[in-house]
């Protein structure tokens, strides 16, 4: 069975700081591009970060150079760095596994962020 676990969403103020980690069992997590989503109500789900098998990173532009993904394939986790962040940051966060035409989804983190 394919899981993949969030963990580290919160509350922070502004300007704040969050690390996401996901940890995932039950696929081959090396072979797969890594990713995270954001959502909020109302709004369709947006791609944020991504890191692929060589660990190439990608990100949405709102979060570059202040948001840093990375992957531990040892330890079948992916994180999210969240700096300096936003009100506009707020969503629930989730992660993400992909290879050709799988795709696996974790249960999503809650992320506020206010004063």
């Amino acid at each position: 069975q394919v899981r993949l676990v969030e963990s580290g969403g919160g509350l922070v103020q502004p300007g704040g700081s969050l690390r996401l980690s996901c940890e995932g069992s039950g696929i081959l997590f090396r072979g797969f591009t890594l990713n995270w989503y954001r959502q909020t109500p109302g709004k369709q789900r947006e791609q944020v970060a991504s890191v692929d098998v060589d660990g190439n990173t990608k990100y949405e532009d709102s979060v570059k150079g202040r948001f840093t993904i990375s992957r531990n394939n040892g330890k079948t986790t992916v994180s999210l760095q969240m700096n300096n962040l936003k009100p506009e940051d707020t969503a629930v966060y989730f992660c993400n596994a992909a290879f050709n035409r799988l795709t696996y989804w974790g249960q999503g983190t809650q992320v506020t962020v206010s004063s």
